[in-house]
């Protein structure tokens, strides 16, 4: 939590405002024992309705004066704490935003969803309450104790007597409870990470009839976190009967010594009745302390969360000097480059070294598991190499910013991924500014106008979420027409010719050639069909270059790609 507190720096004068409305609240608080004394000891035992008028009066003015005062700061609290909220789910999302593909698989995509909402919910709470009663509470428990003894020196010592207690009580049920609050966000993690695979993998889950398996999969989740709350619930729950239990027990002992004391003429009935009243203050404001208890605790492990992914430094980061490109334009060169990835017991690309050069096709092929994507990955700097370099336009691409280097791809990735949105809307996400012409004619190089066009809205039509109400070719081409629009230097086409009939594969990739023809471009097929007619093809064997060279020379030099060749062959004959 102390962490975080830094971020509440743009919030300091509500705060101070709330801390000055707090101490004339608590000011008006204590003096309302102080004046019903006097209406009690002066007034009615004296018969003078005056007075009685008179300091009523001026109880009634306190009291609308405290009760401004608490409907203020309760509405600044809620604005100090809405606004924090919204400031810190901007910090996460900014920092998880820079993260590169190896902090996102460390972490993991389930929890960070958790620590950008739950998490951050449970702080923001936790400060609405610390400005509403943890302000409070000290000046109110302070002051009543100041005020107790000067009513009454040596009735005071009960306090002494119940304090340790109370605290000891709190004490007691925090270190049982605060252990249990981290294992309940971790059981919330838990619960949204089946959740979420449950939704997104709906489809393979009912064409395997696993239906009934991740129900139970759900239940066993949804029961550790039921159990788990429930357990810190229990805990926490018999806190407010412990607490009344100890002021029920401190009344009785109020009254029975301040009896004795009334008795023997050392006290008067009005300073009995405000003695108890600030005694009543003193626990309900440790009573109100022991509600922090029950929140702060689970707070502090989503605190802890929050602060980590802050904290977590990207791996990717820009150069402080970004190198300008020169007059090199789309030009692509690996040296010597070998890539891990953490964890890994070996390599997944070793020693691979080519160039690609504007006005060309370079193709990639080999066999799953061959480090294709991978490959391709590196060009728009997703991951860092081991050893040696991967340049574009001559540079390295560690010396140029992720922007400046971003801009001059364009990547079409291996999964589809298309977002809410209409048509248009998706196009336009490869190129902001784009016109309605050019996106248009991006989705026509890509094959995608007839579908587009036997759609209601056409290009307004509407995209689902994940692009659920298209087939897996559709989304393909919006994916291509998506990187067409940009018309980047270097375009990446990571296997994405698979979901698309033969037919449409070859005038996609003719029409391509057209368009590209200025540009470099990297194509990772499985399809022999698909890299024939490229300048060069890249062979990739267990991480390493088999071979490279056009599909002739690889013909009668490659024995990798040669069986790839008759393998497929053979498969179309049988077709």
């Amino acid at each position: 939590m102390m962490k975080l507190i830094k971020y509440l720096k743009p919030y300091w004068l509500p705060i101070t405002a709330i801390l000055v409305l707090a101490f004339f609240q608590s000011l008006s608080e204590l003096y309302l024992p102080t004046l019903m004394s006097d209406i009690v000891d002066k007034g009615i035992m004296a018969g003078d309705t005056d007075y009685i008028w008179r300091v009523g009066g001026q109880m009634l003015l306190v009291a609308l004066a405290g009760t401004a005062g608490a409907i203020i700061s309760s509405y600044l609290s809620a604005k100090v704490a809405s606004g924090y909220g919204k400031d810190l789910r901007r910090k996460v999302f900014t920092r998880v935003s820079s993260f590169s593909l190896h902090e996102f698989d460390k972490i993991g995509t389930a929890t960070l969803i958790t620590r950008t909402t739950n998490d951050i919910t449970q702080v923001q709470q936790v400060w609405v309450m610390i400005l509403r009663m943890m302000i409070s509470a000290p000046m109110m428990s302070i002051g009543g104790i100041v005020m107790a003894v000067s009513k009454d020196a040596k009735l005071s010592l009960i306090i002494v007597v119940v304090i340790p207690v109370l605290l000891g009580v709190i004490g007691f049920l925090a270190a049982k409870g605060i252990p249990l609050f981290k294992v309940i966000q971790e059981k919330v993690d838990r619960l949204n990470l089946v959740v979420r695979e449950g939704l997104t993998g709906i489809r393979v889950i009912r064409a395997f009839n696993r239906t009934a398996y991740e129900k139970v999969k759900f239940q066993g989740a949804n029961r550790e976190l039921t159990d788990t709350a429930i357990r810190v619930n229990i805990i926490m729950a018999t806190m407010m009967p412990a607490m009344m239990l100890i002021m029920n027990f401190t009344s009785i002992a109020i009254i029975w010594f301040g009896g004795i004391r009334i008795d023997a003429g050392h006290m008067q009935v009005g300073d009995l009745m405000a003695f108890i009243q600030y005694v009543m203050q003193i626990m309900f404001s440790f009573v109100m302390v022991s509600m922090m208890f029950i929140m702060i605790p689970r707070a502090s492990a989503s605190a802890v969360r929050i602060n980590d992914v802050l904290e977590t430094v990207p791996e990717i980061n820009d150069p402080d000097v970004a190198t300008s490109t020169g007059s090199q334009k789309g030009y692509v060169e690996f040296r010597d480059v070998t890539f891990s990835y953490p964890g890994a017991e070996a390599p997944a690309i070793s020693n691979i070294s080519f160039a690609a050069r504007p006005g060309e096709v370079t193709a990639i092929i080999g066999g799953t598991g061959s480090g294709k994507s991978t490959l391709v990955n590196l060009i728009p700097r997703f991951y860092d190499v081991d050893s040696g370099n991967v340049l574009v336009d001559g540079v390295d691409v560690r010396e140029l910013t992720q922007e400046q280097l971003r801009a001059k791809i364009g990547l079409v990735p291996q999964k589809a991924l298309l977002f809410s949105g209409s048509i248009a809307a998706n196009i336009r996400y490869g190129k902001e500014g784009a016109t309605d012409e050019e996106i248009r004619k991006a989705a026509e190089i890509a094959q995608a106008t007839e579908f587009i066009s036997e759609m209601k809205d056409g290009f307004d039509s509407e995209i689902a979420q994940g692009g659920t109400n298209v087939s897996g070719g559709q989304k393909q081409r919006l994916t291509i027409a998506r990187a067409l629009v940009r018309r980047p230097e270097i375009y990446l086409f990571d296997d994405n010719f698979s979901a698309l009939d033969f037919k449409t594969d070859a005038r996609l990739r003719a029409a391509l050639r057209k368009e590209t023809a200025d540009a470099t471009v990297i194509i990772v097929a499985q399809r022999v069909s698909t890299v024939m007619d490229a300048n060069r093809i890249i062979v990739l064997d267990d991480g390493q270059i088999a071979g490279i060279g056009t599909h002739k020379e690889l013909l009668k030099n490659c024995d990798v790609y040669r069986e790839i060749v008759s393998s497929q062959l053979a498969e179309e004959e049988l077709a």
